[in-house]
C-alpha cells in the first residue's frame, strides 16, 4: 500500500534553494517516504500527534503521516541549525 506525498508551499521553497546534490537525495527520500512513512531513523516529535522527523546527512525532513487518507505531508525540508526556527 503506497501514500501519496503532499509538499506544503512552504516546503517545496525550501526544497527549490536545496544544492543539487541535496536535491537529488531529498526526491529519493520523499519516493522512500511514499512506500514506507516510519522507516529506520524517522522521530516521532515530541508535543505533535503526527509530525515526524527524518535525518538526510545535515538536512532534516519534518513531515506529518494521515494513516487514514494515506498522506504524508512533507511540511519543511531545512538545514539541521534551522530545523526549529520559522
Amino acid at each position: 500500500m503506497s501514500y501519496e506525498v503532499e509538499i506544503t508551499p512552504t516546503a517545496k521553497r525550501q526544497i527549490k534553494k536545496l544544492p543539487l546534490d541535496v536535491l537529488q537525495k531529498v526526491v529519493a527520500k520523499l519516493e522512500e517516504l511514499a512506500i514506507e512513512p516510519c522507516p529506520d531513523g524517522v522521530t516521532k516529535l515530541e508535543g505533535s500527534e503526527n509530525l515526524y522527523r527524518v535525518r538526510l546527512g545535515k538536512y532534516r525532513i519534518i513531515y506529518e503521516i494521515q494513516d487514514g487518507l494515506l498522506l504524508v505531508t512533507i511540511v519543511k525540508v531545512k538545514h539541521r541549525k534551522d530545523v526549529y526556527r520559522s
